[in-house]
């Protein structure tokens, strides 16, 4: 096994500190970014040599980029980045205040694109290289009350499939991570919930949100066993563009992804109606 140098956002807890603890068990350097200065030492802490922490918040753009080069000076090349750091938003989409969309697209997605294209010089450079973003099931299917999430994970998808096209003749591999439920405090203290005022939500969503609560901490997706699936995509040598890490994520990503295509086909020829007859068919790396 080749040993490398990950960067990994958001490794106080949850996956992202499951990730970090993989492959630093696995042999790896791992430099973790952390929101609050208490938590450097005890990142560190967990091997010393090979750990080690930077304070960051990804939804700062100009940080972002003058971290990536610190670490690079004084840790080496990043190998490997995993765009981890984000947060959950629940609330009806009627209730919910825009201002909590715009907050949840700055540190889900504008804090991953500000971590891949602080990185993206260098492995470009070096011709190698593996970027990993964290989305969700929810980045390909919905569910009522995570409008905001759904959509900020939806557009990291969208992004990062992007990315993956652009810098596959360089030598840098690109995967989207699509996680189930897993056993964090996404559900508990890190998720962020809109106060419930239309009542005629209720029916709807408030046994959605009572079953959230009720199986957080005893969800079915292992972070441990999320680590090892990340560790064995970097080592394949074509890995993929999506993994879907979970048999809940999978079961209604199937789900979500047939329902698209039940659309598609029931509606093909009025789709097809739209065409001039003399058009130019496009493929599928044009627009």
């Amino acid at each position: 096994m080749t040993t490398r140098t990950f960067l990994i956002t958001g490794v106080s807890s949850g996956l992202g500190r499951a990730f970090a603890q993989g492959a630093l068990d696995a042999g790896h350097t791992v430099v973790g970014t952390v929101r609050r200065e208490a938590d450097l030492a005890a990142f560190e802490a967990l091997a010393p040599g090979r750990a080690h922490a930077r304070r960051l918040d990804v939804t700062d753009d100009e940080a972002v980029p003058v971290v990536v080069q610190e670490v690079e000076r004084a840790v080496g090349p990043i190998d490997v980045l995993i765009a981890n750091a984000g947060y959950g938003h629940e609330g009806v989409f009627e209730e919910s205040p825009i201002a909590e969309l715009r907050a949840q697209f700055d540190a889900n997605v504008f804090g991953v694109a500000s971590t891949v294209q602080a990185v993206l010089p260098s492995m470009r450079e070096r011709r190698r290289g593996h970027i990993f973003a964290v989305s969700s099931m929810g980045g390909l299917m919905t569910v009522p009350g995570l409008a905001y999430y759904c959509s900020s994970k939806y557009a990291v998808v969208g992004l990062l499939e992007t990315v993956a096209k652009e810098v596959a003749g360089f030598g840098v591999h690109v995967t989207i991570l699509e996680p189930g439920s897993f056993r964090t405090d996404w559900a508990g203290r890190s998720m962020v919930r809109t106060e419930r005022s239309v009542k005629d939500y209720d029916a709807l969503f408030e046994p959605i949100r009572a079953a959230r609560q009720a199986a957080s901490g005893h969800q079915l997706g292992d972070p441990a066993q999320a680590a090892q699936a990340v560790l064995a995509v970097i080592e394949a040598e074509q890995p993929p563009v999506h993994l879907v890490l979970g048999s809940d994520a999978l079961r209604l990503v199937e789900a979500g992804r047939a329902a698209v295509e039940a659309d598609l086909r029931e509606w093909e020829p009025l789709s097809r109606s739209t065409d001039f007859p003399d058009g130019h068919q496009l493929g599928p790396n044009r627009s």
